[in-house]
């Protein structure tokens, strides 16, 4: 019985050892997965720049013969020596190309003609495709050229003209770093009255008007602000341009007793009644003669004759501005002497320009223009800012012949010679 018992009890350890053995090992821990993460966005593809264009074109139709030939002269340069520098240094950075560009100036002669100059301006357009248009010289011939560029939509930077009534006329296109009549009109009182102690002011005017639209604006503005300063117009004579003869208006401002003699001729007909007052006797003891005393003939032409007469020309070579000095050294070079009074201005209109694309980072032509209506910056003839009718906000230095050479008289701060007065008779110069 026990026997069997034993049998037993090894038989059931036998089966549960198999059934253990049988019994499947617990799988192995596997490891933990992190969560899928959502694929980077990726990067915009970049659209490829246009390729940008060999130059900035622009171009300027200038009188360098003719009648206003002496003032076209001195424009020039000065759009030839801005464009140099910023060549240079590589051109015009333009944001849409990410490229600096060259500029390429054409320029062409229209001989003192407005009919010639409108036709310049229109090949300009037609054919250089131009970004921008640089004046030429004269109000007469600006009033021409800058109702073109209002038509064609081009932006126009200009100097060498003070008539006030082109920006009246509602253009968006026409810009000018450059001082105008009604400026004009005022400061030569103003001025007068600065440098001159009561008591000793040539307050007797005479004033000789140029039958043309600037001479009979900004003739008016010197006959209507005389009294607000103290001054009495004793004669206003009108006289025609290309006139050969001014001895009749000469003497009667000199039968009136005038002490100062204020007019605006081309550079002709400066010489010619300059001459013809010395032959009369008749020396103002200030004069203020625009235009026709800007270019270095006026001295080789007169020699002392013409000195003490004043000019109103925008700039001059002894301002006290960045880069005068070295604009100056270039002109010396090329020129053997200082920047003309017209060259300074010319050199910032292309500063204007080239900081007006770089603005705009396009050479769209609309938006040239309004990064030009925007400019506030210093450039060679000091700080620019435009107002809305085009005109600059401009320094109106007071410039004198004295012993041959152009000096500035006033603003004080930046004179290089103290305002010569009052002016002695022709025979004693």
């Amino acid at each position: 019985m026990r026997a069997r018992l034993g049998y037993v009890i090894v038989a059931v350890l036998l089966i549960t050892a198999l059934a253990v053995g049988c019994t499947p090992a617990p799988a192995a821990p596997q490891p933990t997965q992190p969560p899928a993460q959502p694929a980077a966005p990726k990067e915009p593809t970049k659209a490829p720049l246009p390729p940008a264009p060999a130059n900035i074109e622009i171009g300027a139709s200038i009188p360098l013969t003719g009648k206003y030939g002496a003032l076209g002269n001195q424009v020039k340069p000065g759009y030839e020596i801005a464009v140099a520098d910023i060549n240079a240094a590589g051109g015009v950075y333009v944001k849409e190309y990410d490229a600096k560009i060259p500029l390429r100036l054409t320029i062409y002669d229209d001989e003192s003609d407005p009919t010639k100059a409108v036709s310049k301006m229109e090949t300009l357009y037609s054919e250089q495709k131009v970004t921008a248009y640089l004046g030429g010289a004269a109000s007469d011939m600006h009033a021409a050229t800058s109702a073109i560029a209002e038509k064609n939509k081009v932006p126009y930077l200009g100097i060498s003209f003070a008539l006030w009534q082109i920006h009246q006329q509602g253009y968006k296109y026409l810009f000018s770093p450059f001082v105008k009549s009604p400026d004009q009109g005022k400061d030569v009182y103003e001025y007068l009255n600065a440098m001159i102690p009561e008591g000793e002011r040539p307050t007797k005017v005479a004033v000789f008007q140029e039958k043309t639209d600037w001479g009979i604006e900004l003739g008016g503005l010197w006959r209507e602000n005389a009294p607000k300063y103290g001054y009495q117009i004793v004669t206003y004579e009108e006289y025609a341009p290309g006139n050969k003869d001014f001895s009749d208006i000469i003497l009667k401002a000199k039968t009136a007793g005038a002490e100062t003699m204020l007019c605006m001729p081309s550079p002709p007909d400066g010489l010619a009644m300059i001459k013809q007052m010395s032959e009369l006797g008749w020396a103002p003891k200030f004069t203020l003669m625009i235009r026709a005393p800007e270019g270095i003939t006026w001295g080789e032409s007169l020699g002392p004759v013409g000195d003490y007469i004043t000019i109103f020309p925008s700039w001059h070579h002894g301002e006290k501005y960045p880069g005068v000095s070295e604009l100056n050294a270039k002109y010396q070079a090329q020129f053997n002497r200082p920047a003309d009074l017209l060259t300074g201005p010319a050199y910032a209109c292309v500063q204007i320009l080239a900081d007006a694309i770089t603005r705009a980072g396009t050479l769209d032509r609309d938006q040239i223009r309004d990064a030009i209506a925007a400019t506030d910056m210093t450039t060679v003839v000091g700080p620019v800012t435009f107002r809305a009718d085009g005109t600059g906000v401009v320094m109106d230095p007071l410039i004198q012949w004295q012993k041959g050479k152009l000096e500035l008289v006033w603003p004080a701060e930046h004179a290089t010679a103290k305002f010569a007065y009052p002016a002695p008779p022709f025979d004693q110069r």
